[in-house]
């Protein structure tokens, strides 16, 4: 067991005395104590649940100071060794005495973990209260620091109810949850978006739900903004029926040399003027019981901020046309903001006659979420916005190109093939649910989702003007808010290269950026046991929100990975891929990927098309056409794939950012598609595709409040033959660049050199590194089995990598 923790402030004995005073745990007059007084008292300060002298002896008799000795006994002693205190800061962590660590020699613990480094056997009082701060801010067996444990336990019940309590109360740089989540106010207002994007003759108003802590009500919060278009509901079956047919055959596309016009995008024109309120008011008139919640935000409501839900433009309850991550949605997601910071006006009912303002905002919010929610948070900071101090962006699209499109091609994101722009606009136009609403505007809307499914291009795949629009790569000159990525890098729904482009073009901003990657696919990775994530958002938020100089920007790391291959290991570095990185070029000989070049020219064939009943048996059955792809010894494929590998590493490789991979090759018709995959051979025990649980209810977020989950990436039990690094595609007709389309002449030889999804992987010694070269991927792109021939020209193939320099050696 991992317990890593990057969110550790260092402090001075100083400041740990003032910070453990302020949270009750250290009297004012500790100067006379002996060493045995401060454990016994620092003890019995750590068992908030019992007021009974004889149910706290209990508890304390149960703590072992020595193989013989419990703590109650050790302590008629007139000292404290080291030894002891690590064995009782090990049992109040939650480990077991000669389980995890032996009492004679308890730092021999089999766990990695944070704890006090002492210069003498025999311990002052002072040594004593440092190593107590130290525990508080430890992780336990349970994913959570030892006072977060005492919170939940009742440490904080008394300062709870006090009026005398500092709120936000901070220890080591993070909020703590002294604000009581039994009272929270839960409200509901309309905002007024300054759009009419469905062309009512009136403003779009918008839904928000609000949940704050009724401290709010005597000081100003912030806010943890989530926009999430799923939040009011959505609908499945109607998108079920919208979605693309895939098993169509790839087309030729007429040539172009450029495929952007640069058409502006205009959402002022014919705006309606705004409402006029009949009078103002601070008292909501709506409430509402349960939404979509994200155990994040809803930790940070104990420890003093607030948390509001808004679906935006065409869901239930609210206006508007849903328009998939273009200008219209970027300007709905930034009014909530605009209302936040007192530059927009809500009304408590949709009729608009009262307007109420967010007085108990402190004008300060941060946008959380994943996928489609953090996607809104990246669109929102392009704007520039006041009061938007920060952004979590997880697994978020930073181009709707990249999560839908590929280099020419339709790419559907992993799990949803026949997804498409219009498709997520109908499955989250929950304004539909409303039969009142909805029967006034179907036929409009209607209207709206055909064009909408044009103007996405879809039988062409190229690079249009719909999907400039809708990249927000080309929109970062006016973001002000700093950003914190958080991205899987086994994430094939929403691909590693949004977050490599993003990180990348955020580079030469004035803005602070900091990228966690993690080994997971679309995740939320806030329950992990072996990283403190949520202590890290706490140390950042309270910085950015609350304007506490607790150096988040400064102990936070630039750039955290999670290996591939060693279960909760995380490491830092400075960038991704780092500057340090040498470039290993192998070249592509038949079956082998060698770094010697080929002193002749080698041809290679594989064709696309498979015989019906099996092309039929794969349509349905993707995990067995992804096992036949890429396992060297299956057969079906056999015809239909090329496979590369080198011999067995003599040593780790360890591969970042985005291999390069050029191919010589020539198309037995005028079009054709590449598909290319990056593979680790080697039977070995990887990690678990998802995290498994480790205990359900694991932790409160707070005193008597939500339970989660612990969860963590572990070994699988029994091997496996190969995984997945990195993949890519190619439309023949798109080869020289994205937004050229060029023909294909059957039979001429074509050099295209593109990148692949970028990655940070470690291969081991004795595995093979492995490519895969393919037409049609049945799990992302269209599958039109037709009678394409490719042949491969070895000489001009090669794959690039970046690579660790040690990896070389």
């Amino acid at each position: 067991m991992k317990l890593n923790q990057f969110a550790l402030r260092p402090t001075t004995f100083e400041e740990e005395v003032i910070e453990l005073q302020r949270i009750h745990f250290l009297p004012k007059d500790f100067s006379q104590w002996s060493s045995t007084f401060a454990l016994s008292y620092l003890l019995k300060r750590s068992f908030p649940e019992t007021t009974e002298e004889s149910s706290l002896q209990t508890k304390l008799e149960a703590l072992f100071a020595t193989p013989t000795e419990n703590i109650v006994d050790y302590l008629q002693q007139n000292l404290v060794t080291a030894k002891v205190f690590y064995n009782v800061y090990f049992q109040l962590l939650g480990f077991i005495p000669e389980v995890d660590f032996p009492l004679n020699d308890p730092l021999r613990i089999t766990s990695q973990v944070n704890y006090p480094q002492f210069t003498h056997s025999h311990l002052s009082p002072a040594e004593i209260i440092s190593g107590w701060y130290q525990l508080l801010i430890t992780h336990t067996v349970n994913g959570q620091t030892f006072l977060d444990e005492l919170t939940n336990r009742g440490y904080f019940q008394e300062q709870m109810i006090s009026s005398t309590t500092p709120r936000p109360l901070f220890f080591n740089g993070k909020a703590q949850a002294v604000f009581d989540t039994h009272r929270l106010i839960r409200e509901v207002v309309y905002v007024e978006s300054p759009q009419d994007s469905d062309h009512d003759g009136q403003r779009d108003l918008l839904k928000v739900n609000i949940i704050r802590p009724v401290e709010s009500n005597q000081q100003p919060v912030p806010v943890l903004y989530t926009a999430s278009p799923y939040d009011q509901g959505t609908n499945d079956y109607e998108g079920e029926q919208l979605t693309h047919n895939v098993n169509t055959p790839l087309t030729v596309k007429a040539p172009q040399a450029n495929t952007l016009h640069q058409t502006s995008q205009s959402t002022s024109l014919n705006l309606p003027p705004a409402r006029d309120a009949q009078n103002n008011t601070r008292q909501t008139v709506e409430s509402f019981n349960s939404n979509y919640d994200y155990s994040l935000n809803n930790y940070f409501l104990a420890r003093g901020f607030a948390v509001i839900y808004a679906a935006g433009i065409g869901t239930k309850d609210s206006q508007g046309w849903r328009t998939c991550g273009d200008q219209q949605e970027t300007i709905s997601t930034v009014a909530i903001i605009e209302w936040l910071t007192g530059q927009r006006t809500a009304f408590t009912t949709p009729s608009a006659q009262k307007a109420i303002t967010a007085w108990w905002c402190n004008q300060k919010v941060a946008m959380t979420g994943r996928s489609y929610l953090g996607t809104l948070a990246i669109a929102a900071a392009t704007t520039g916005i006041s009061g938007l101090k920060t952004i979590i962006s997880e697994a978020a699209i930073s181009s709707w190109y990249d999560y839908y499109r590929e280099h020419g091609l339709v790419v559907a994101p992993g799990g949803f093939p026949g997804e498409d722009a219009d498709v997520l606009a109908e499955e989250t136009f929950s304004r539909q649910k409303n039969a009142k609403d909805y029967l006034t505007i179907k036929d409009a809307w209607h209207s709206q989702l055909q064009q909408l499914g044009q103007d996405q291009e879809r039988s062409s795949g190229n690079y249009t003007d719909f999907w400039e629009q809708r990249n927000y790569r080309h929109q970062l000159q006016q973001i002000t808010a700093d950003i914190i990525m958080v991205h899987g890098l086994n994430d094939w729904n929403v691909k590693p290269k949004n977050v490599y482009k993003f990180w990348h073009a955020l580079q030469p901003l004035p803005v602070k950026q900091k990228l966690i990657l993690h080994q997971g696919p679309h995740i939320y990775i806030n329950d992990f046991r072996s990283l403190d994530f949520t202590d890290m958002m706490n140390l950042w938020l309270s910085y950015k929100l609350y304007d506490l100089d607790n150096q988040a920007d400064q102990i936070l790391p630039d750039v955290l990975i999670q290996d591939n291959a060693q279960p909760e290991t995380w490491s830092t570095q400075s960038d991704w891929p780092q500057t340090t990185d040498s470039i290993c070029t192998y070249q592509l000989q038949p079956q082998t990927l060698t770094k010697q070049a080929a002193s002749q020219s080698s041809i290679m064939q594989y064709n696309d098309q498979l015989p019906a009943p099996l092309f039929k048996y794969y349509t349905q059955h993707l995990q067995q056409w992804e096992h036949d792809l890429m396992s060297v010894q299956a057969e079906p494929l056999k015809a239909h794939r090329l496979i590369f590998q080198t011999p067995p590493l003599n040593q780790p490789l360890l591969i970042e950012g985005r291999p390069e991979i050029r191919l010589k090759i020539a198309s037995s018709q005028n079009l054709g598609l590449v598909s290319v995959r990056l593979v680790d051979y080697g039977n070995f025990r990887r990690l678990s595709a998802l995290p498994t649980t480790l205990a359900t209810q694991a932790s409160d977020l707070g005193y008597q409040y939500q339970k989660v989950d612990l969860r963590e990436y572990l070994l699988q039990k029994k091997p496996t033959a190969y995984q997945l690094i990195s993949l890519g595609h190619l439309n023949l007709q798109n080869r020289t660049r994205l937004t050229q389309v060029q023909s294909v002449v059957a039979q001429q030889y074509y050099s295209l050199v593109w990148q692949l999804q970028p990655t940070h992987y470690r291969l081991l010694a004795g595995h093979q590194l492995g490519l895969i070269v393919y037409a049609t991927d049945f799990q992302m792109t269209i599958r039109g089995n037709q009678a394409i021939t490719y042949n491969l020209d070895l000489q001009g193939c090669q794959l690039k990598l970046n690579v660790n320099p040690d990896s070389l050696r």
